[in-house]
């Protein structure tokens, strides 16, 4: 089979994943903002990108900086401060997300377009990864080379299933109505078939970039947590947010280790 369109295949099963997680919105009720259901949606979608930053995109980022004789943690370093500094910018560009009333509903719309946008910059590299794996199959001939591709597409869907509901959820606490909140969700995944199909044609020239791209990823998910998500789950108050972290970095490093 063409390794086009078995890179097209696999990243179009976590792009499903995604989506199939993103659609638990439609059987959880929504409760008033600010509650303890709210917080618990917030800290376990801190917790999970938590997690999917250290395992699914620094230590890949310095694993294969080292693989290609670099210095391991300059291109995690460099890489997490650009992704910091790219969405700081990116926030600060668009007064839209900024509202000068705090009690304003657009209020919420910052944080949401900065959690899509960091989850999305996250399943990028992720989808490059499937795309690099099958193109290193030579068309397909290599069975072993084949089955690990295969392998590493089904445990980045499995990963994608919290983080897709990790962003719908929350959005419907904020208020959203629940196709807009599964739509965000499920769409912070497209970008996997996309970035795979795109890796498999362009196979030689990526894969030198992997490491930073991985790290930017990372940087720009830490930047949402702390700046948005941690802050909005008011940790301080009480342990409902705490518990939500906590949940969502202990599920995803599972995943993570037990899949990746």
């Amino acid at each position: 089979m063409n390794t086009v369109l078995m890179s097209l295949l696999a990243t179009g099963f976590t792009f499903a994943l995604t989506a199939l997680g993103a659609a638990m919105v439609f059987f959880v009720r929504k409760e008033s903002p600010g509650g303890g259901l709210q917080r618990i949606f917030l800290g376990f979608a801190a917790g999970v990108m938590i997690a999917a930053s250290v395992w699914s995109l620094l230590i890949p980022s310095i694993e294969q900086a080292e693989e290609r004789g670099m210095i391991p943690w300059l291109p995690a370093a460099l890489g997490i401060v650009a992704g910091v500094l790219f969405l700081v910018l990116f926030d600060r560009l668009i007064p839209y997300f900024r509202p000068a009333d705090e009690n304003s509903v657009r209020q919420g719309l910052g944080r949401t377009s900065l959690l899509v946008f960091a989850v999305t910059l996250h399943n990028i590299p992720e989808g490059m990864a499937v795309g690099l794996a099958f193109a290193l199959t030579g068309g397909g001939h290599d069975k072993e080379a084949v089955a690990a591709a295969a392998a590493l597409a089904v445990g980045i869907a499995i990963q994608n299933f919290p983080e897709g509901a990790a962003i719908s959820l929350p959005l419907r606490q904020e208020g959203m109505s629940r196709p807009k909140a599964f739509l965000c969700g499920a769409l912070s995944g497209i970008v996997e078939p996309i970035a795979g199909t795109l890796t498999v044609i362009a196979a030689g020239h990526i894969a030198a970039l992997m490491p930073w791209l991985l790290a930017f990823a990372a940087g720009a998910m830490l930047y949402v947590v702390v700046e948005e998500l941690i802050p909005e789950a008011h940790l301080g108050a009480g342990h409902l947010g705490t518990a939500g972290v906590m949940l969502g970095f202990i599920i995803m490093m599972i995943l993570d280790v037990a899949l990746g």
